[in-house]
């Protein structure tokens, strides 16, 4: 199917185009992983100063563990040290009914009222984390399990696709930025490392300068940052 869209584009070219022009990237680009996972989801054993030696050696400015299902177990990275400047960052990865979603901007585990991780309810998630200054997004939407998949078109209120993720092949990569410039919405990317060797395979690039994670999400809303593989 050749659909176009707006200025003519053919969704191969817009999505060309998003991939390479979706905004002027300033000199002061900054560039953080934004999906890092370390022996704290307990799915893995990449201890998180490992994790950031690796981003470190990348040439990246910084990471966000995203550890699952908790904001509150990523907690002792903040003791870690790092080079002076190396920004370090958590948020959380949170199953919903739908599929996993990235969150950024909490600073605890009081979003969980129901007591168990699993498979929660997605529009109560959206809520509680926008009312506590939080943002949501989809993680690898187009990955075929735990991912939202073609739903992703139907939900509301999403802040932001995580357009490049690691883990995910070429295809997926592309449905997800196809479905990024369709519904307008930011791009994202992060390794989705349990490895050493997948830190930093892909990461978002930030136009301006970036000093908190409230930064972050002025960012990201106003979608001044893309995902990018790394090269």
């Amino acid at each position: 199917m050749n659909t176009t869209y707006g200025s003519g584009f053919t969704v191969r070219e817009a999505v060309f185009n998003l991939e390479r022009n979706c905004f002027l990237l300033g000199i002061s680009a900054v560039l953080i992983d934004m999906h890092c996972h370390s022996v704290f989801s307990q799915d893995n054993n990449l201890e998180p100063a490992d994790l950031i030696d690796r981003a470190v050696q990348l040439g990246l400015d910084g990471v966000c563990f995203t550890e699952h299902y908790s904001v509150d177990a990523s907690r002792p990275v903040e003791r870690i040290e790092r080079p002076d400047g190396f920004l370090i960052f958590r948020g959380v990865e949170i199953s919903t009914d739908v599929g996993h979603v990235l969150v950024y901007g909490l600073s605890d585990d009081s979003w969980n009222v129901w007591g168990r991780n699993l498979h929660l309810n997605l529009a109560e998630i959206m809520e509680i984390v926008h009312a506590l200054g939080g943002i949501c997004i989809p993680a690898h939407p187009f990955r075929g399990w735990e991912s939202f998949g073609e739903r992703i078109y139907t939900i509301k209120g999403l802040d932001g696709i995580e357009t490049h993720n690691g883990v995910d092949g070429p295809l997926q990569q592309r449905s997800a930025m196809e479905a990024a410039l369709k519904l307008g919405l930011p791009s994202i990317g992060g390794s989705d490392c349990h490895h050493l060797n997948q830190v930093g395979r892909t990461f978002t690039e930030f136009k301006d300068p970036i000093s908190s994670m409230a930064d972050i999400i002025v960012q990201i809303k106003a979608g001044t940052c893309r995902g990018k593989n790394h090269e």
